[in-house]
């Protein structure tokens, strides 16, 4: 696969707003980010169709899809933000125009059920793109540990190197290893849902990232089971877990999370790194990871390194 690289944001750029997933209930909030972005010294223009909500489907696919073809057709905008997660992307895959985002490679941000999108942009294109902060959910009030991570990531080709975890999110090593592959994943349901799909990405050689919210133990067990008898695990050259925000229905959660997760750390081979706690999920304190792109991860008892390994915007 040929990988495509968008170019770096330079301040005065143009930044598009879609919203391919659901709406957003508190629009003032998408008003404060418009207002954050510009202060950034940016441009923003909201699509056509941004946060309209339709009770027929058929309606609202065809809206989403003409935002998505409409910021990425426009050589005026040279980045594309996601409003929020939620639910819907996924409807979207088999009708997108892959070879217009081809041939107009650009930056597209947005994690949750926008890991649909992502993997699928990914999967068609070569396209490396961002599984980070959106406008209603993290933008309209960034942390600084957000905010230095993601401008960081989008504007600076040199950046990442050395990606830092949050201070508040210590690294649990579950595998000591190391390992170089492109990062590969996002929100574990949404990815789960793609298995037997042209839309999900190849693993081979991969470092798969997942995260997820509000599932019980039982289902998020599932959904790695799925994973493992898809066959597809075992050809990742390691595993990332972010923060699985727990349901508050699920009891001795902690202690069952723990045991889940170093159940397939052992499934895995020998030298194979895995841990928990990486700073990505439904949290305030998110990192940007780069879809796609080629990272090194180094992992011990008593050491943590994870870095990018080529540019992932061009200046």
């Amino acid at each position: 696969m040929k990988i495509l690289i968008p170019k770096a944001l330079r301040k005065g750029d143009v930044i598009g707003l879609i919203s391919p997933s659901s709406t957003c209930a508190e629009p003032e909030k998408i008003g404060q980010a418009i207002a954050y972005l510009e202060s950034n010294g940016y441009r923003v223009q909201p699509s056509r169709y941004l946060n309209q909500a339709e009770h027929d489907p058929a309606h609202t696919d065809r809206y989403k899809l003409h935002d998505i073809h409409q910021m990425f057709g426009d050589p005026q905008v040279k980045a594309v933000f996601c409003l929020r997660g939620g639910a819907g992307a996924t409807r979207l895959l088999d009708r997108i125009d892959y070879g217009l985002i081809a041939s107009n490679p650009k930056i597209l941000v947005g994690y949750s059920d926008i890991t649909a999108l992502s993997l699928s942009v990914f999967s068609k294109t070569g396209l490396i793109n961002f599984s980070g902060p959106m406008i209603a959910t993290e933008l309209f009030a960034p942390s600084p540990y957000t905010e230095e991570n993601f401008w960081g990531i989008l504007t600076d080709p040199g950046y990442g190197r050395f990606l830092k975890n949050s201070e508040h999110h210590p690294v649990r090593c579950l595998k000591p290893g190391a390992a170089t592959g492109r990062l590969i994943g996002g929100n574990l349901s949404v990815l789960s849902s793609l298995i037997g799909t042209p839309f999900l990405p190849s693993f081979r050689g991969s470092l798969l990232f997942a995260e997820d919210v509000n599932e019980p133990v039982y289902r998020l067990d599932r959904m790695l089971t799925h994973l493992f008898n898809a066959g597809l695990v075992q050809k990742c050259r390691g595993l990332l877990f972010g923060q699985f925000c727990k349901n508050p229905a699920d009891e001795n959660r902690d202690y069952r999370f723990d045991k889940m997760f170093a159940y397939y750390a052992d499934r895995m081979p020998e030298g194979t790194p895995v841990f928990t706690g990486l700073s990505y999920g439904h949290i305030s304190e998110l990192l940007t990871i780069p879809v796609g792109a080629k990272c090194h991860i180094e992992v011990a008892p008593d050491a943590f390194a994870f870095g990018i390994s080529e540019a992932v915007v061009e200046a």
